[in-house]
């Protein structure tokens, strides 16, 4: 077991081959989840092409910007990506993005994500607008770092105050429509456009406190956390049924290998 506050999650290596054969869909974060110190590694490229070749799809499920993404996303051997914690998906290739959270005046959206960002700013005057902010549709965002854990429950509790959701990550914190997160962006998805899958085929991987959704069992029976999770695991209303032993882009491809394997195996 992996233990962190008295928080124990048991490893990767505790999940049955048999279960790990059915996978056939991997819903993951990035940033912390894919990356390794904020970059993609040579390893990660293999993983996501070996599970490619075994036609195991792998769809980006990510707080980064519709813009950002659009261009990532085409350039990776991925089943498309799903961007600003459920706010748009891109499908694989050059297929036109979809609008999972509807704004009927978008130049209105943005003024109010603003003005709530400023009032923020008036009793948190050290939070910085992300330099990404500006290639965004649906949320706003500013860096995280420097922020203690009862100043993030601060700022949620402002955001809720002004009618707005809040999350973070390892990287940004989010001021976003109430309703939108990485589990309802991707059940949208899911039941349209990819369904195929049962909720027994998907595995939903993550990090961080925007990926808490992503870790509700009603929803993903199997989830894993990669190590780095724990850093947050005990402020988590849902945890990962595991956790891998490498942390960030390496407990990725840990899972991978686990998943390849268990093909094999059944095969």
């Amino acid at each position: 077991m992996r233990e962190k506050s008295g928080l124990s999650l048991p490893p990767l290596s505790e999940v049955s081959s048999t279960s790990l054969s059915k996978i056939r869909l991997i819903a993951t974060d990035m940033d912390g989840t894919l990356t390794r110190r904020g970059k993609f590694t040579p390893a990660l490229l293999q993983a996501l092409e070996d599970l490619a070749a075994a036609d195991i799809k792998v769809l980006i499920v990510t707080g980064r910007s519709a813009g950002w993404v659009s261009g990532l996303s085409s350039l990776m051997p991925v089943a498309g990506a799903i961007a600003e914690n459920g706010g748009f998906y891109f499908p694989p290739g050059n297929q036109k993005p979809v609008v999972l959270t509807p704004i009927p005046d978008l130049v209105q959206h943005r003024q109010h994500l603003a003005t709530t960002f400023e009032n923020l700013q008036t009793k948190f005057p050290q939070i910085q607008e992300s330099t990404d902010n500006r290639f965004r549709l649906t949320d706003w965002t500013f860096d995280v770092a420097g922020l203690r854990q009862d100043e993030l429950q601060t700022l949620d509790s402002l955001c809720q105050q002004m009618g707005w959701g809040f999350t973070y990550s390892n990287v940004q914190c989010h001021i976003k429509p109430q309703d939108q997160d990485k589990a309802v962006g991707l059940l949208q998805v899911l039941r349209k456009y990819l369904p195929q899958y049962s909720p027994e085929q998907i595995i939903t991987v993550g990090d961080s406190p925007n990926d808490e959704s992503l870790f509700d069992r009603r929803y993903f029976p199997v989830s894993v956390g990669v190590a780095n999770v724990l850093e947050y695991v005990n402020q988590l209303k849902y945890q990962p049924v595991y956790i891998t032993t490498a942390a960030e882009g390496e407990g990725f491809c840990e899972l991978s290998s686990y998943i390849l394997q268990s093909l094999h195996i059944s095969s």
